[in-house]
Protein backbone atom coordinates (compact mmCIF):
# COMPACT_ATOMS: atom_id res chain seq x y z
CA UNK A 1 0.00 0.00 0.00
CA UNK A 2 1.02 3.18 -0.81
CA UNK A 3 1.72 6.13 1.45
CA UNK A 4 -1.31 8.19 0.30
CA UNK A 5 -3.64 5.18 0.57
CA UNK A 6 -2.23 4.19 3.58
CA UNK A 7 -3.15 7.65 5.02
CA UNK A 8 -6.32 7.37 3.70
CA UNK A 9 -6.52 3.91 5.28
CA UNK A 10 -5.86 4.97 8.44
CA UNK A 11 -7.78 8.09 8.33
CA UNK A 12 -11.80 5.57 7.57
CA UNK A 13 -10.13 3.57 10.39
CA UNK A 14 -9.97 6.21 12.98
CA UNK A 15 -13.87 7.56 11.73
CA UNK A 16 -15.00 3.48 11.69
CA UNK A 17 -13.04 3.11 15.02
CA UNK A 18 -15.50 5.88 16.58
CA UNK A 19 -18.44 4.44 14.88
CA UNK A 20 -18.26 1.08 16.41
CA UNK A 21 -17.29 3.04 20.24
CA UNK A 22 -21.26 4.84 19.33
CA UNK A 23 -22.32 1.41 18.74
CA UNK A 24 -21.23 -0.07 21.86
CA UNK A 25 -21.62 2.69 23.80
CA UNK A 26 -25.50 2.30 23.77
CA UNK A 27 -25.54 -1.49 23.20
CA UNK A 28 -25.62 -1.69 26.74
CA UNK A 29 -27.92 -0.06 29.49
CA UNK A 30 -23.97 0.91 31.28
CA UNK A 31 -23.27 3.24 27.99
CA UNK A 32 -26.66 5.08 28.68
CA UNK A 33 -25.61 7.96 30.49
CA UNK A 34 -27.59 11.21 31.66
CA UNK A 35 -26.40 14.47 30.10
CA UNK A 36 -25.48 16.07 33.09
CA UNK A 37 -26.08 19.75 32.39
CA UNK A 38 -29.98 18.93 31.41
CA UNK A 39 -32.52 18.48 34.29
CA UNK A 40 -35.24 15.42 33.82
CA UNK A 41 -37.35 16.00 30.43
CA UNK A 42 -40.93 15.54 30.15
CA UNK A 43 -42.36 18.82 31.24
CA UNK A 44 -45.65 19.21 30.26
CA UNK A 45 -44.72 22.95 29.76
CA UNK A 46 -40.70 22.71 29.19
CA UNK A 47 -39.73 21.20 25.55
CA UNK A 48 -35.99 20.28 25.29
CA UNK A 49 -34.01 20.16 21.70
CA UNK A 50 -30.62 19.38 20.79
CA UNK A 51 -30.13 21.44 17.63
CA UNK A 52 -27.72 21.12 14.65
CA UNK A 53 -25.47 22.60 16.89
CA UNK A 54 -24.56 25.88 18.68
CA UNK A 55 -26.22 29.60 17.30
CA UNK A 56 -23.35 31.79 16.74
CA UNK A 57 -25.11 34.51 15.25
CA UNK A 58 -29.00 35.96 16.24
CA UNK A 59 -30.00 37.86 13.13
CA UNK A 60 -31.41 35.89 10.68
CA UNK A 61 -31.18 38.10 7.88
CA UNK A 62 -26.81 38.35 8.27
CA UNK A 63 -26.06 34.63 7.45
CA UNK A 64 -27.00 31.65 5.39
CA UNK A 65 -26.32 29.48 8.55
CA UNK A 66 -29.47 26.83 8.73
CA UNK A 67 -29.10 26.76 12.62
CA UNK A 68 -29.76 30.53 12.34
CA UNK A 69 -32.41 30.44 9.95
CA UNK A 70 -34.43 27.73 12.52
CA UNK A 71 -33.78 29.97 15.40
CA UNK A 72 -35.96 32.88 13.17
CA UNK A 73 -38.62 31.11 12.80
CA UNK A 74 -39.10 30.54 16.44
CA UNK A 75 -39.08 34.42 16.46
CA UNK A 76 -39.85 35.88 13.57
CA UNK A 77 -42.90 35.67 11.34
CA UNK A 78 -42.99 36.30 7.26
CA UNK A 79 -45.43 37.73 5.20
CA UNK A 80 -45.80 34.72 3.76
CA UNK A 81 -44.99 31.08 4.14
CA UNK A 82 -44.33 27.56 2.15
CA UNK A 83 -46.65 25.00 2.18
CA UNK A 84 -45.62 20.89 2.18
CA UNK A 85 -46.74 21.24 -1.54
CA UNK A 86 -43.76 24.12 -2.10
CA UNK A 87 -46.73 26.75 -3.08
CA UNK A 88 -46.63 30.28 -1.28
CA UNK A 89 -49.32 31.08 1.01
CA UNK A 90 -49.89 33.99 2.75
CA UNK A 91 -48.62 33.91 6.53
CA UNK A 92 -48.70 37.92 8.24
CA UNK A 93 -50.56 38.98 4.68
CA UNK A 94 -54.20 38.68 4.59
CA UNK A 95 -53.65 38.90 0.64
CA UNK A 96 -52.93 41.23 -1.83
CA UNK A 97 -53.94 42.53 -5.19
CA UNK A 98 -52.62 43.12 -8.37
CA UNK A 99 -53.03 46.06 -10.82
CA UNK A 100 -51.66 47.86 -13.42
CA UNK A 101 -50.92 44.42 -15.79
CA UNK A 102 -48.82 43.18 -12.62
CA UNK A 103 -46.37 46.42 -12.03
CA UNK A 104 -48.75 47.38 -8.75
CA UNK A 105 -49.10 45.00 -5.81
CA UNK A 106 -50.87 45.74 -2.62
CA UNK A 107 -49.95 43.87 0.22
CA UNK A 108 -52.61 43.63 3.54
CA UNK A 109 -51.53 43.35 6.40
CA UNK A 110 -53.75 40.44 9.06
CA UNK A 111 -55.17 42.52 12.17
CA UNK A 112 -54.19 42.24 15.30
CA UNK A 113 -50.52 41.16 14.76
CA UNK A 114 -47.99 42.08 17.54
CA UNK A 115 -44.00 42.56 18.31
CA UNK A 116 -42.72 41.11 21.59
CA UNK A 117 -42.31 44.51 22.71
CA UNK A 118 -45.94 44.61 22.51
CA UNK A 119 -46.16 47.06 19.65
CA UNK A 120 -48.23 46.37 16.21
CA UNK A 121 -46.58 44.85 13.51
CA UNK A 122 -47.01 48.17 10.90
CA UNK A 123 -46.66 48.39 7.00
CA UNK A 124 -43.38 50.76 7.72
CA UNK A 125 -42.02 47.89 9.62
CA UNK A 126 -42.83 45.14 7.37
CA UNK A 127 -41.43 47.95 4.16
CA UNK A 128 -37.88 48.77 6.23
CA UNK A 129 -37.84 44.99 6.67
CA UNK A 130 -38.42 43.76 3.41
CA UNK A 131 -35.25 46.05 2.19
CA UNK A 132 -32.85 44.71 4.67
CA UNK A 133 -33.37 41.56 3.55
CA UNK A 134 -33.26 41.85 0.47
CA UNK A 135 -30.10 43.71 0.56
CA UNK A 136 -28.45 40.62 1.72
CA UNK A 137 -30.58 38.24 -0.39
CA UNK A 138 -30.00 37.35 -4.47
CA UNK A 139 -33.51 36.40 -4.88
CA UNK A 140 -34.37 39.83 -2.73
CA UNK A 141 -31.71 41.96 -4.97
CA UNK A 142 -33.72 41.28 -8.13
CA UNK A 143 -37.24 41.99 -6.88
CA UNK A 144 -35.53 45.42 -5.74
CA UNK A 145 -33.60 45.99 -9.01
CA UNK A 146 -37.42 45.42 -10.28
CA UNK A 147 -39.13 47.33 -7.76
CA UNK A 148 -39.74 51.80 -9.02
CA UNK A 149 -41.55 52.62 -5.19
CA UNK A 150 -41.67 50.28 -2.25
CA UNK A 151 -43.73 52.35 0.48
CA UNK A 152 -46.70 51.72 3.27
CA UNK A 153 -49.70 53.56 2.23
CA UNK A 154 -51.00 53.47 5.74
CA UNK A 155 -50.58 51.38 8.63
CA UNK A 156 -51.42 47.97 7.42
CA UNK A 157 -50.84 48.13 3.13
CA UNK A 158 -47.54 47.46 1.89
CA UNK A 159 -47.36 48.83 -1.90
CA UNK A 160 -44.29 47.52 -4.42
CA UNK A 161 -44.53 49.77 -7.69
CA UNK A 162 -42.62 47.94 -10.41
CA UNK A 163 -40.48 48.48 -13.46
CA UNK A 164 -41.73 45.35 -15.01
CA UNK A 165 -44.08 42.47 -14.17
CA UNK A 166 -42.21 40.18 -11.07
CA UNK A 167 -44.38 37.16 -11.11
CA UNK A 168 -43.00 35.28 -7.92
CA UNK A 169 -42.84 39.12 -5.72
CA UNK A 170 -44.28 36.55 -2.89
CA UNK A 171 -42.29 33.99 -2.93
CA UNK A 172 -39.46 36.27 -2.45
CA UNK A 173 -41.26 37.19 0.57
CA UNK A 174 -42.25 33.55 1.86
CA UNK A 175 -39.06 31.51 0.86
CA UNK A 176 -38.12 28.93 3.41
CA UNK A 177 -34.46 28.89 2.62
CA UNK A 178 -31.68 31.07 4.03
CA UNK A 179 -31.33 34.04 4.50
CA UNK A 180 -35.04 34.61 6.24
CA UNK A 181 -37.46 37.26 4.63
CA UNK A 182 -38.10 37.54 8.45
CA UNK A 183 -39.97 41.11 9.93
CA UNK A 184 -38.89 43.04 12.39
CA UNK A 185 -39.69 46.65 14.04
CA UNK A 186 -38.62 49.31 11.77
CA UNK A 187 -36.12 50.62 14.55
CA UNK A 188 -33.99 47.38 14.05
CA UNK A 189 -34.82 46.92 10.74
CA UNK A 190 -33.17 50.30 9.59
CA UNK A 191 -29.61 48.66 10.56
CA UNK A 192 -27.44 48.57 8.08
CA UNK A 193 -27.74 44.93 6.60
CA UNK A 194 -24.14 44.80 6.58
CA UNK A 195 -24.18 44.94 10.28
CA UNK A 196 -25.65 42.25 12.60
CA UNK A 197 -29.02 43.00 15.05
CA UNK A 198 -28.99 41.57 18.44
CA UNK A 199 -31.40 42.94 20.11
CA UNK A 200 -34.34 40.23 18.87
CA UNK A 201 -37.52 41.49 18.87
CA UNK A 202 -39.83 39.80 16.31
CA UNK A 203 -43.93 38.99 15.78
CA UNK A 204 -43.35 35.21 16.11
CA UNK A 205 -45.02 32.30 18.41
CA UNK A 206 -41.62 32.92 20.46
CA UNK A 207 -40.17 35.37 22.24
CA UNK A 208 -36.22 34.93 22.86
CA UNK A 209 -34.55 35.16 26.56
CA UNK A 210 -31.53 36.89 26.09
CA UNK A 211 -30.18 36.32 29.51
CA UNK A 212 -30.63 32.70 29.39
CA UNK A 213 -28.60 32.07 26.70
CA UNK A 214 -25.17 30.44 27.47
CA UNK A 215 -23.04 30.31 24.35
CA UNK A 216 -22.00 27.25 23.60
CA UNK A 217 -24.65 25.66 25.40
CA UNK A 218 -28.06 26.66 25.80
CA UNK A 219 -30.60 28.81 24.12
CA UNK A 220 -34.17 29.37 25.45
CA UNK A 221 -37.44 30.91 24.20
CA UNK A 222 -40.79 31.76 25.94
CA UNK A 223 -44.33 31.20 24.28
CA UNK A 224 -45.22 34.62 23.41
CA UNK A 225 -48.86 34.97 24.17
CA UNK A 226 -49.92 37.95 21.82
CA UNK A 227 -49.36 35.94 18.94
CA UNK A 228 -52.29 35.87 16.89
CA UNK A 229 -51.81 32.25 14.61
CA UNK A 230 -53.91 32.13 10.88
CA UNK A 231 -57.07 31.55 11.08
CA UNK A 232 -56.74 29.00 8.00
CA UNK A 233 -55.19 26.91 6.08
CA UNK A 234 -52.79 23.52 6.28
CA UNK A 235 -50.37 23.69 9.55
CA UNK A 236 -47.34 22.48 7.46
CA UNK A 237 -43.73 23.81 6.33
CA UNK A 238 -43.99 27.53 7.64
CA UNK A 239 -47.36 28.29 6.25
CA UNK A 240 -50.64 28.14 8.17
CA UNK A 241 -51.66 28.65 11.76
CA UNK A 242 -48.58 28.06 14.29
CA UNK A 243 -49.85 27.46 17.64
CA UNK A 244 -47.52 26.89 20.46
CA UNK A 245 -48.38 24.89 22.84
CA UNK A 246 -45.24 24.48 25.25
CA UNK A 247 -44.63 27.53 27.38
CA UNK A 248 -40.83 27.25 27.20
CA UNK A 249 -38.38 25.99 24.61
CA UNK A 250 -34.79 24.70 25.27
CA UNK A 251 -32.13 24.29 23.37
CA UNK A 252 -28.94 22.50 24.44
CA UNK A 253 -25.58 22.10 22.77
CA UNK A 254 -24.59 18.48 22.88
CA UNK A 255 -21.38 17.96 20.06
CA UNK A 256 -21.43 14.38 21.34
CA UNK A 257 -23.46 11.80 20.08
CA UNK A 258 -23.60 9.47 21.75
CA UNK A 259 -24.13 11.82 25.23
CA UNK A 260 -26.97 13.55 22.69
CA UNK A 261 -28.75 9.70 21.94
CA UNK A 262 -28.10 9.46 25.61
CA UNK A 263 -29.97 12.30 26.88
CA UNK A 264 -33.04 11.39 24.47
CA UNK A 265 -33.11 7.63 25.86
CA UNK A 266 -33.60 8.36 29.31
CA UNK A 267 -36.26 11.27 28.51
CA UNK A 268 -33.73 14.00 29.61
CA UNK A 269 -34.41 15.63 26.22
CA UNK A 270 -37.47 15.52 23.79
CA UNK A 271 -35.92 15.91 20.55
CA UNK A 272 -32.49 15.50 18.90
CA UNK A 273 -32.10 16.95 15.46
CA UNK A 274 -29.64 15.47 13.66
CA UNK A 275 -29.06 12.31 15.40
CA UNK A 276 -25.71 10.50 14.02
CA UNK A 277 -26.79 7.16 11.49
CA UNK A 278 -25.14 4.89 13.22
CA UNK A 279 -27.27 5.10 16.22
CA UNK A 280 -30.43 5.26 14.45
CA UNK A 281 -31.15 1.53 15.58
CA UNK A 282 -30.87 2.34 19.29
CA UNK A 283 -33.27 4.72 18.37
CA UNK A 284 -35.62 3.01 16.45
CA UNK A 285 -35.30 -0.27 18.61
CA UNK A 286 -37.11 2.32 21.51
CA UNK A 287 -40.80 1.82 21.91
CA UNK A 288 -40.91 5.54 23.62
CA UNK A 289 -39.03 7.18 20.40
CA UNK A 290 -39.72 8.14 16.84
CA UNK A 291 -37.44 9.10 13.67
CA UNK A 292 -39.17 11.25 11.49
CA UNK A 293 -37.33 12.78 7.88
CA UNK A 294 -38.63 16.61 8.40
CA UNK A 295 -36.98 18.40 5.30
CA UNK A 296 -38.55 16.66 1.63
CA UNK A 297 -35.47 17.93 -0.09
CA UNK A 298 -32.57 16.34 2.18
CA UNK A 299 -29.38 18.18 2.23
CA UNK A 300 -27.37 18.03 -1.27
CA UNK A 301 -23.62 16.51 -1.23
CA UNK A 302 -21.09 18.35 -3.28
CA UNK A 303 -17.71 18.47 -4.10
CA UNK A 304 -17.39 22.01 -4.88
CA UNK A 305 -14.02 23.58 -7.01
CA UNK A 306 -12.73 26.75 -6.97
CA UNK A 307 -12.28 28.43 -9.83
CA UNK A 308 -9.79 30.91 -9.26
CA UNK A 309 -6.91 28.72 -9.87
CA UNK A 310 -5.40 25.42 -11.65
CA UNK A 311 -6.33 23.27 -12.25
CA UNK A 312 -10.17 23.55 -12.06
CA UNK A 313 -10.00 26.97 -13.84
CA UNK A 314 -10.25 24.86 -16.49
CA UNK A 315 -14.23 23.78 -17.22
CA UNK A 316 -12.66 20.63 -19.06
CA UNK A 317 -10.81 19.48 -16.01
CA UNK A 318 -13.89 19.68 -13.83
CA UNK A 319 -16.12 18.15 -17.17
CA UNK A 320 -13.90 15.08 -16.89
CA UNK A 321 -14.17 14.35 -13.03
CA UNK A 322 -18.30 13.81 -13.70
CA UNK A 323 -17.53 10.28 -15.43
CA UNK A 324 -15.66 8.84 -12.39
CA UNK A 325 -18.67 10.15 -9.80
CA UNK A 326 -20.68 7.50 -8.03
CA UNK A 327 -22.88 8.69 -6.55
CA UNK A 328 -23.71 5.66 -4.73
CA UNK A 329 -20.01 5.27 -3.73
CA UNK A 330 -20.03 8.64 -1.66
CA UNK A 331 -23.20 8.29 -0.13
CA UNK A 332 -22.97 4.22 1.35
CA UNK A 333 -19.52 5.75 2.46
CA UNK A 334 -21.51 7.91 4.96
CA UNK A 335 -24.80 5.88 5.40
CA UNK A 336 -24.26 2.74 4.35
CA UNK A 337 -26.56 0.21 2.52
CA UNK A 338 -29.78 2.23 4.29
CA UNK A 339 -31.47 3.81 1.13
CA UNK A 340 -33.86 6.08 3.54
CA UNK A 341 -30.86 8.23 4.31
CA UNK A 342 -29.93 8.84 0.60
CA UNK A 343 -30.36 9.15 -3.12
CA UNK A 344 -28.08 8.51 -5.88
CA UNK A 345 -29.19 10.18 -9.87
CA UNK A 346 -29.10 13.54 -8.47
CA UNK A 347 -28.26 16.46 -10.02
CA UNK A 348 -28.96 20.19 -9.15
CA UNK A 349 -32.40 20.25 -7.94
CA UNK A 350 -33.38 18.98 -4.50
CA UNK A 351 -35.00 15.11 -5.67
CA UNK A 352 -38.72 15.07 -5.84
CA UNK A 353 -39.00 19.06 -5.95
CA UNK A 354 -40.53 21.01 -9.18
CA UNK A 355 -37.33 22.01 -10.48
CA UNK A 356 -35.81 18.58 -10.43
CA UNK A 357 -35.25 17.28 -13.54
CA UNK A 358 -32.46 14.80 -15.68
CA UNK A 359 -30.96 17.36 -18.21
CA UNK A 360 -27.09 17.27 -19.27
CA UNK A 361 -26.84 13.87 -16.42
CA UNK A 362 -25.34 11.11 -19.13
CA UNK A 363 -21.79 11.10 -17.02
CA UNK A 364 -23.26 10.51 -13.58
CA UNK A 365 -26.29 8.30 -14.40
CA UNK A 366 -24.01 5.87 -16.73
CA UNK A 367 -21.16 3.73 -15.86
CA UNK A 368 -18.34 5.00 -14.42
CA UNK A 369 -15.26 5.31 -16.99
CA UNK A 370 -11.97 5.88 -15.37
CA UNK A 371 -9.89 5.16 -18.46
CA UNK A 372 -12.27 8.02 -20.03
CA UNK A 373 -11.27 10.29 -17.22
CA UNK A 374 -7.72 9.97 -17.83
CA UNK A 375 -7.84 10.52 -21.11
CA UNK A 376 -10.05 13.11 -20.71
CA UNK A 377 -7.98 15.04 -18.03
CA UNK A 378 -4.67 14.65 -20.56
CA UNK A 379 -6.91 15.89 -23.68
CA UNK A 380 -7.75 19.17 -21.22
CA UNK A 381 -4.05 19.78 -20.33
CA UNK A 382 -4.35 18.75 -16.97
CA UNK A 383 0.15 19.05 -15.54
CA UNK A 384 0.09 17.35 -12.27
CA UNK A 385 -0.66 20.67 -10.37
CA UNK A 386 -1.22 19.62 -6.78
CA UNK A 387 -5.02 19.39 -5.62
CA UNK A 388 -5.53 20.74 -2.34
CA UNK A 389 -8.50 19.12 -0.93
CA UNK A 390 -10.12 19.89 2.52
CA UNK A 391 -12.21 17.46 4.19
CA UNK A 392 -13.85 18.05 7.21
CA UNK A 393 -12.20 15.90 9.89
CA UNK A 394 -15.54 16.44 12.82
CA UNK A 395 -18.03 16.39 10.26
CA UNK A 396 -19.00 12.67 9.63
CA UNK A 397 -21.58 13.06 6.73
CA UNK A 398 -18.69 14.84 4.87
CA UNK A 399 -15.09 13.62 5.83
CA UNK A 400 -15.85 9.72 4.40
CA UNK A 401 -16.66 12.03 0.87
CA UNK A 402 -13.51 13.49 0.97
CA UNK A 403 -12.03 10.07 1.46
CA UNK A 404 -13.97 8.95 -1.25
CA UNK A 405 -13.20 11.90 -3.54
CA UNK A 406 -9.08 11.65 -2.80
CA UNK A 407 -8.91 8.08 -3.93
CA UNK A 408 -10.95 8.90 -6.80
CA UNK A 409 -8.93 11.30 -7.87
CA UNK A 410 -5.50 9.50 -7.36
CA UNK A 411 -7.11 6.61 -9.33
CA UNK A 412 -7.55 8.97 -12.27
CA UNK A 413 -3.59 10.47 -12.28
CA UNK A 414 -4.24 13.73 -10.08
CA UNK A 415 -1.89 14.76 -7.61
CA UNK A 416 -3.96 14.76 -3.94
CA UNK A 417 -2.66 16.64 -0.96
CA UNK A 418 -6.11 15.75 1.48
CA UNK A 419 -5.77 18.30 4.50
CA UNK A 420 -7.97 17.82 6.64
CA UNK A 421 -8.99 19.83 10.29
CA UNK A 422 -12.12 20.39 12.06
CA UNK A 423 -15.46 22.00 10.44
CA UNK A 424 -14.79 25.15 11.66
CA UNK A 425 -11.37 25.99 10.76
CA UNK A 426 -12.49 24.21 7.22
CA UNK A 427 -15.17 26.75 6.76
CA UNK A 428 -13.17 29.90 7.71
CA UNK A 429 -10.37 28.36 5.60
CA UNK A 430 -12.98 28.07 2.20
CA UNK A 431 -13.28 31.45 2.62
CA UNK A 432 -9.85 32.54 1.41
CA UNK A 433 -9.06 33.32 -2.23
CA UNK A 434 -5.22 32.59 -2.08
CA UNK A 435 -3.84 30.61 -3.95
CA UNK A 436 -3.51 26.80 -2.91
CA UNK A 437 -0.14 26.61 -2.50
CA UNK A 438 -0.55 29.98 0.16
CA UNK A 439 -3.17 28.53 2.42
CA UNK A 440 -5.91 28.19 -0.48
CA UNK A 441 -7.81 25.48 -1.79
CA UNK A 442 -8.75 23.70 -4.60
CA UNK A 443 -11.66 21.47 -3.71
CA UNK A 444 -14.24 21.31 -0.79
CA UNK A 445 -16.99 18.91 0.24
CA UNK A 446 -20.34 20.22 1.96
CA UNK A 447 -24.14 19.64 2.25
CA UNK A 448 -26.06 22.29 1.06
CA UNK A 449 -30.00 22.28 2.69
CA UNK A 450 -32.55 20.97 0.28
CA UNK A 451 -34.88 24.01 0.67
CA UNK A 452 -31.63 26.03 -0.51
CA UNK A 453 -31.78 24.20 -3.61
CA UNK A 454 -35.36 23.89 -4.56
CA UNK A 455 -35.09 26.35 -7.54
CA UNK A 456 -32.32 28.70 -8.97
CA UNK A 457 -33.15 31.78 -7.11
CA UNK A 458 -32.20 30.44 -3.34
CA UNK A 459 -29.30 28.11 -4.73
CA UNK A 460 -25.81 28.65 -3.19
CA UNK A 461 -24.24 26.48 -4.86
CA UNK A 462 -26.08 27.20 -8.84
CA UNK A 463 -24.97 30.79 -9.02
CA UNK A 464 -21.78 32.15 -11.75
CA UNK A 465 -21.05 35.54 -10.56
CA UNK A 466 -18.16 35.71 -9.93
CA UNK A 467 -16.54 37.32 -6.98
CA UNK A 468 -20.14 37.56 -5.91
CA UNK A 469 -20.74 33.70 -5.55
CA UNK A 470 -20.04 31.52 -3.25
CA UNK A 471 -16.92 29.99 -2.01
CA UNK A 472 -15.41 28.98 -5.11
CA UNK A 473 -16.12 31.65 -7.19
CA UNK A 474 -17.57 30.84 -11.04
CA UNK A 475 -18.24 32.77 -13.34
CA UNK A 476 -21.05 32.00 -16.08
CA UNK A 477 -22.66 34.76 -17.75
CA UNK A 478 -24.94 31.42 -19.41
CA UNK A 479 -26.37 30.16 -15.94
CA UNK A 480 -26.99 34.14 -14.69
CA UNK A 481 -29.31 34.90 -17.61
CA UNK A 482 -30.64 31.41 -17.45
CA UNK A 483 -31.47 32.66 -13.65
CA UNK A 484 -32.81 35.63 -14.62
CA UNK A 485 -35.18 33.99 -17.13
CA UNK A 486 -36.36 31.93 -14.35
CA UNK A 487 -37.35 34.81 -12.18
CA UNK A 488 -39.52 36.56 -14.61
CA UNK A 489 -41.10 33.10 -16.15
CA UNK A 490 -44.94 33.63 -15.97
CA UNK A 491 -46.12 29.88 -15.43
CA UNK A 492 -44.73 26.71 -13.71
CA UNK A 493 -43.82 24.88 -17.12
CA UNK A 494 -41.74 27.60 -18.41
CA UNK A 495 -39.90 27.36 -15.11
CA UNK A 496 -39.82 23.84 -15.32
CA UNK A 497 -38.09 24.05 -19.04
CA UNK A 498 -35.63 26.89 -18.03
CA UNK A 499 -34.48 24.51 -15.15
CA UNK A 500 -33.53 21.85 -17.52
CA UNK A 501 -31.60 24.05 -19.68
CA UNK A 502 -30.09 25.55 -16.87
CA UNK A 503 -29.02 22.13 -15.25
CA UNK A 504 -27.59 21.23 -18.67
CA UNK A 505 -25.23 24.41 -18.61
CA UNK A 506 -24.50 23.72 -14.80
CA UNK A 507 -22.82 20.20 -16.21
CA UNK A 508 -20.65 22.46 -18.95
CA UNK A 509 -19.64 24.56 -16.05
CA UNK A 510 -19.61 22.17 -13.02
CA UNK A 511 -19.53 24.60 -10.35
CA UNK A 512 -19.95 21.66 -8.46
CA UNK A 513 -20.23 17.63 -8.70
CA UNK A 514 -23.49 16.75 -7.12
CA UNK A 515 -22.65 13.48 -5.10
CA UNK A 516 -26.15 12.29 -4.16
CA UNK A 517 -28.91 13.35 -1.91
CA UNK A 518 -28.44 13.00 2.02
CA UNK A 519 -31.85 12.43 4.43
CA UNK A 520 -31.47 13.46 7.80
CA UNK A 521 -34.12 12.18 9.95
CA UNK A 522 -34.88 13.48 13.08
CA UNK A 523 -35.67 11.86 16.43
CA UNK A 524 -38.02 12.72 19.17
CA UNK A 525 -40.52 11.25 21.97
CA UNK A 526 -43.48 9.92 20.94
CA UNK A 527 -45.12 12.21 24.28
CA UNK A 528 -44.79 15.70 22.19
CA UNK A 529 -46.51 14.00 18.64
CA UNK A 530 -45.02 14.04 15.33
CA UNK A 531 -43.34 17.63 14.82
CA UNK A 532 -44.52 19.23 10.95
CA UNK A 533 -42.26 18.84 8.27
CA UNK A 534 -39.56 21.72 6.69
CA UNK A 535 -36.82 21.88 9.93
CA UNK A 536 -37.26 22.24 13.72
CA UNK A 537 -40.54 24.03 14.34
CA UNK A 538 -41.94 23.94 17.92
CA UNK A 539 -45.45 25.02 16.91
CA UNK A 540 -47.42 22.39 16.73
CA UNK A 541 -46.02 19.65 19.01
CA UNK A 542 -47.72 19.32 22.59
CA UNK A 543 -47.19 16.77 24.91
CA UNK A 544 -49.49 13.71 24.82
Amino acid sequence: MDPPLLGLYFMAMHLGANIMRRRRFLATSAGVLAAPAIARGESRTTLKLIPEGDLPILDPVFTTATVVRNHGYFVFDTLYGMDAEYRIQPQMVQGHTVEDDGKRWILTLRPGLMFHDNTPVLARDCVASIRRYCARDSFGQALMDATEELSALDDRRIQFRLKRPFPLLPNVLGKASTPMPCIMPERLALTDPNKQVTEMVGSGPFRFVTGERVPGSRVVYQRFDGYVPRADGPATFTAGPKRAHFERVEWHVIPDASTAVSALVNGEVDWVQIPAPDLLPVIRGNAKLATMRLEPGGALAIMRFNHLYPPFDNPAIRRALLWGVDQAEFQTAVFGDDKTLWADGVGYFSPGTPMANKGGMEPLLGKRDLDRVKRDLAAAGYKNEKVVMLGGSDYPSIHPQALVGAELLRKVGMNVDLQTADWGTTVQRRGSRKPPSEGGWNIFYSNITGVNNFDPAGHLGLRGNGDGAWFGWPKSPEIEALRLRWIYAESLAERQRICEDLQVQAFRDVPYIPLGAQYFPCAYSKSIGAPRIGFVQCYDVARV
